[in-house]
């Protein structure tokens, strides 16, 4: 990992391209919580009913965690909100993540409305999961790093 994104706040990591919520194919697969204490929680419930909450604490080779985003509103994308009232609140950060569920073959999606204050938990959590992404493509990581060493 580069020291450049350690060192960033996660908000202000920037993901080229976009991921889309949810799964194309079946509705229902996007899941909201209104706090990362309530996404932490072990009873909170994601779109699939028996699943409980494993996707905050899971086995990792069945529900594989493979993009993350945190995202900040823009106060330009409410101009039209704010001249209608002027009392509007713009949307707090949203963390959002998605994973595949990968023995049902599941595209899923969560979105966890987060605060700055949250950011060393998701950290912790989010740095746990890339070591199991890292492990999973080590055998091919390892030649590239020795190739970039060449």
């Amino acid at each position: 990992m580069s020291t450049e994104t350690t060192t960033k706040h996660l908000w202000e990591i920037d993901h080229p391209y976009y991921c889309s919520e949810g799964n194309f194919y079946k509705a229902g697969m996007h899941s909201i919580f209104e706090s990362w204490a309530e996404f932490a929680e072990p009873s909170s419930q994601t779109p699939i009913e028996d699943l409980g909450n494993l996707l905050y604490d899971f086995d990792e080779d069945l529900n594989l965690l493979w993009r993350w985003d945190w995202k900040r509103a823009d106060p330009s994308d409410y101009e039209y909100e704010i001249e209608a009232d002027p009392d509007f609140e713009i949307p707090g950060d949203t963390l959002q993540l998605f994973f595949m569920l990968q023995r049902k073959a599941y595209n899923i999606s969560v979105e966890v409305a987060v605060t700055e204050a949250d950011e060393p938990a998701v950290r912790e959590w989010l740095e746990a999961k890339a070591l199991h992404m890292r492990r999973l493509w080590a055998p091919l990581l390892d030649v590239v790093a020795t190739e970039a060493a060449a």
